[in-house]
C-alpha cells in the first residue's frame, strides 16, 4: 500500500459528457444483481452485448421492454460500415482492423484545462491495451463497448490529405491563449497511441508528419509509449527545424513485469527510455510522462523517483506525472482487473472510483507536491509548452483569418480527444 494512501476520503461529483446511450454502472454487476453464471461473459468482455440479451441487466432490459434500436448516426454509422483493412499479421491474437472514413483529422479542443487547441489521433482504438486507459469511452461514441478498444482498431482514411485541408482552413498561427502572437498548439496522440503496432502497416502517423513538415511556424507535440517513434527521426528533425516540436515518452514504471501487467502490448520501459536518449541525441526536445500514477501500485516510496532518475539519465528535459483518472468506460475494465490482480487494493479503489473519476483531492495534492520536489531535485522543467513557440505567421496564410473564430464553448478534455 502506498505510504500516501489515506484510509478514507470525501467523495466528489464529476460532470461528464456521455455518449447517447443508457447510463451504465462502473462495476460489472451491482450488489442487487446476480454475478454472471459460469461460462458466461462479463460486461466488458468481447461479445458481452450478445450474451447479455439472455439475462436482463441494468444495461439490457427484459425483451418485452426493448424497442427497435435507433438508427446509427455520425461516427457510429461510419464505424458500422467501415470495411475491414487487410493486415499481414498472422497472430491469432491480432486485433481487427478497419478503414474509417472521417471528415476531419484536426480536431478542435476547446478547454482551458489543457495547453493545446488541436488534437490529431491517427487511429481509433489502441492495441497496447493499457488496463487504465481513459480513452475507452471513445469507442462508445461508435456504439462499441469500451472492452473492444484494443480489439477493434480503426485506421483513419486519407488522413494526410485531410490534414492539409484542415490546416489551411482551420489552423491559426496566432492563438487566442497567446494574445494572438503565437501559433496554436497541435497535440498528436491524446486518445490513442500514434505509434501502436498498426502504424507499421498503415503509416497514418507518418503521413500526417510528412504533411506538417511542409509548413513553417507550427507548434506541435507528440505523446507515445512506443520506441517506434525513432523510425521517423528524419521527418521529426525536418519539422523541428521549421516549427516548435516537443516529444513526450510515457514511462509509468521501471518494473518490466508490472509494466507488462498494466500495459500488456506496449514496449518495455527500457526501450522507451532508449528512445528518449536517441531522440535527444538527435537534437529534439523530449520529456517523460509518468502518468498515470496508480495509487498503491506505482506510487511506492522511491518508485516515481526512480523513473525520474532514469529519465534524467536518458536526457529528458522535463518530467510530469498525474494520478489515475477513470471514466466509467475505463472503470468497467479496470476495477475488475484490480479485484483479480490486486485484491488488497480493491476496497480502496471501489471507494475512490465507483462514483467519481478522480482520486481524493488530498491524495492528488500530496502527489503534486511530490512531483514538484522531484523536478527540483533533478532540475527538470515541468511544462514543455511554456517554452519557445513560433511567433510568426506562415507566408501563405490567408490574411482574412478571423482570430475570433477560435473561441467557443468549453467542453473539457473529453471533447477534444475523441476525434
Amino acid at each position: 500500500m502506498s505510504p500516501v494512501l489515506p484510509q478514507s476520503s470525501p467523495r466528489f461529483l464529476m460532470r461528464r459528457r456521455t455518449a447517447r446511450r443508457p447510463a451504465t454502472q462502473l462495476l460489472p454487476f451491482s450488489p442487487a444483481e446476480p454475478k454472471p453464471e459460469a461460462g458466461g461473459l462479463a460486461q466488458g468482455e468481447a461479445g458481452w452485448r450478445k450474451e447479455s440479451l439472455k439475462r436482463p441487466t441494468a444495461d439490457c432490459p427484459p425483451p418485452e421492454f426493448q424497442t427497435s434500436p435507433a438508427p446509427l448516426v455520425g461516427i457510429a454509422r461510419l464505424a458500422a460500415k467501415a470495411p475491414e483493412a487487410e493486415t499481414k499479421r498472422k497472430s491469432a491474437e491480432k486485433p481487427e482492423y478497419f478503414f474509417l472514413p472521417v471528415k476531419s483529422i484536426l480536431n478542435r479542443c476547446e478547454s482551458d484545462r489543457v495547453p493545446f487547441e488541436w488534437t490529431i489521433n491517427p487511429y481509433r482504438g489502441c492495441e497496447f491495451a493499457c488496463k487504465y486507459c481513459y480513452a475507452r469511452y471513445t469507442h462508445e461514441y461508435m456504439e462499441i463497448d469500451g472492452g473492444e478498444f484494443e480489439r477493434k482498431i480503426f485506421v483513419k482514411q486519407d488522413a494526410a490529405a485531410l490534414l492539409a485541408r484542415d490546416v489551411n482552413q482551420k489552423y491559426s498561427y496566432a492563438s487566442k491563449a497567446s494574445g494572438y502572437t503565437k501559433a496554436e498548439h497541435i497535440a498528436i496522440g491524446t486518445a490513442t497511441d500514434p505509434y501502436q503496432p498498426a502504424e507499421r502497416e498503415y503509416g497514418v502517423t507518418r503521413g500526417c508528419l510528412e504533411e506538417l513538415a511542409k509548413r513553417e511556424g507550427l507548434s506541435i507535440s507528440i505523446i507515445t509509449k512506443s520506441n517506434q517513434i525513432v523510425r521517423d527521426l528524419d521527418i521529426l528533425k525536418v519539422i523541428a527545424g521549421k516549427s516548435a516540436l516537443s516529444v513526450n515518452i510515457t514511462v509509468t514504471t521501471l518494473k518490466p513485469r508490472l509494466a507488462r501487467l498494466l500495459e500488456p502490448r506496449a514496449p518495455r520501459p527500457d526501450l522507451r527510455l532508449a528512445a528518449v536518449k536517441e531522440l535527444r541525441d538527435a537534437g529534439l526536445h523530449v520529456g517523460v510522462s509518468a502518468s498515470p500514477l496508480l495509487p498503491g501500485i506505482s506510487d511506492g516510496e522511491g518508485e516515481l523517483e526512480a523513473v525520474a532518475a532514469a529519465a534524467k539519465e536518458a536526457g529528458a528535459e522535463w518530467f510530469f506525472s498525474g494520478v489515475l483518472f477513470l471514466m466509467p468506460a475505463s472503470a468497467r475494465q479496470f476495477l475488475p482487473f484490480i479485484e483479480r490482480k490486486f485484491p488488497k487494493l480493491a476496497k480502496q479503489y471501489r471507494e475512490w472510483y465507483t462514483k467519481n473519476g478522480y482520486a481524493p483531492e488530498t491524495y492528488r495534492r500530496k502527489v503534486s507536491e511530490r512531483v514538484l520536489r522531484i523536478r527540483q531535485r533533478f532540475g527538470f522543467s515541468s511544462r514543455p509548452w511554456e517554452g519557445e513557440r513560433p511567433a510568426f505567421r506562415q507566408a501563405q496564410m490567408s490574411l482574412a483569418w478571423d482570430a475570433g473564430a477560435i473561441s467557443g464553448q468549453l467542453f473539457g478534455m473529453r471533447s477534444c480527444s475523441a476525434g
